[in-house]
């Protein structure tokens, strides 16, 4: 599903302080120190975004590709000697908008001495600090008191592939506590960000081995990508989604991930169902989703740390 009209996913913290369970709760740092913990976050996003709009995809990303492996405990973010990090992995290659993470940490840290902001947390809130001018997205509450993870290891880094089917999708959301709709709501953040050429070239152009495209693609819309995409291009950037609130109905999603979403009764219904209501309810269910992601994985308490640099482990 498209998410309509996002190109800076990234919202305000509440200003009331409810408990989700455990020891996170809204306005967590508000309460312990650093009251203006959320306004520097917004502070410096607004920045980034405001100088380069697409960082705002990129750290989306991010924060998926980071909750996938060992939970939303910043360890995407640890760098290695060896090249051996979750960061190493394939998938993570081309993850961007780590300075913005590493520049929210250092200011906090200025702001709010003694390292109690853990990089989890700079991670969590900044990809949710504010929308940009006009353009508006969907809210979600952000429960903090989360700590950092001490392991990233390049051998986890076992991501959701563009090119999986449904059927393997379903088990790698399953497998974090998602269900079926969590998978198909989530896919609607392919609609800001761009990917390249080399990852639909033979989806457009050879996808059999004998010179044509993807059934399961729009035919138009194959057309549109041999535009922007020729045959040995691999590094142009291409838009993850042609912003249509009805793009993967109408064949239009530009990765297999997307497109296999039609293949499945359950998911299919989610995506008719938004069709036919013209996506009323997406922005409340992608928050809800939003919410359920970064629960995974999560540590409090004595676990993990609070990491003084967000690139390395104490």
């Amino acid at each position: 599903m498209a998410l309509k009209n996002l190109l800076a996913l990234v919202v305000l913290l509440g200003v009331v302080g409810v408990s989700f369970g455990g020891d996170l709760y809204e306005g967590y740092y508000r309460y312990n120190n650093c009251p203006q913990m959320e306004y520097i976050v917004r502070d410096v996003t607004y920045h980034y975004i405001y100088k380069d709009p697409t960082l705002a995809a990129a750290l989306l990303r991010m924060h998926f590709h980071d909750c996938f492996v060992r939970g939303c405990d910043g360890s995407v973010l640890i760098k290695s000697p060896n090249n051996d990090a979750e960061r190493d992995a394939v998938p993570n290659l081309s993850l961007r908008g780590y300075e913005v993470v590493d520049t929210v940490k250092s200011v906090l840290e200025s702001e709010c001495p003694g390292n109690m902001i853990s990089c989890s947390a700079c991670s969590e809130t900044l990809k949710k600090a504010t929308t940009l001018q006009e353009i508006k997205g969907p809210w979600w509450p952000v429960p903090l008191g989360r700590r950092d993870g001490r392991v990233s290891n390049i051998s986890e880094a076992n991501l959701p592939s563009p090119f999986a089917n449904v059927t393997t999708l379903k088990k790698n959301f399953a497998d974090k506590g998602l269900n079926t709709k969590d998978l198909v709501v989530l896919s609607g953040a392919h609609t800001i960000g761009v990917s390249s050429c080399g990852l639909i070239s033979r989806r457009i152009y050879n996808f059999t081995g004998k010179g044509d495209s993807d059934p399961a693609l729009n035919p138009e819309y194959v057309v549109e990508l041999k535009k922007r995409c020729q045959p040995t291009d691999v590094t142009t950037s291409v838009d993850m989604d042609p912003t249509d609130v009805n793009a993967v109905s109408e064949k239009k999603g530009l990765f297999i991930s997307d497109s296999t979403l039609l293949d499945d009764w359950e998911t299919n219904l989610y995506i008719q169902k938004q069709v036919l209501l013209n996506g009323f309810y997406f922005n409340k269910d992608f928050s809800d989703s939003m919410v359920k992601l970064g629960f995974v994985g999560v540590l409090t308490g004595d676990q993990g740390e609070i990491r003084n640099q967000c690139d390395r482990v104490n």
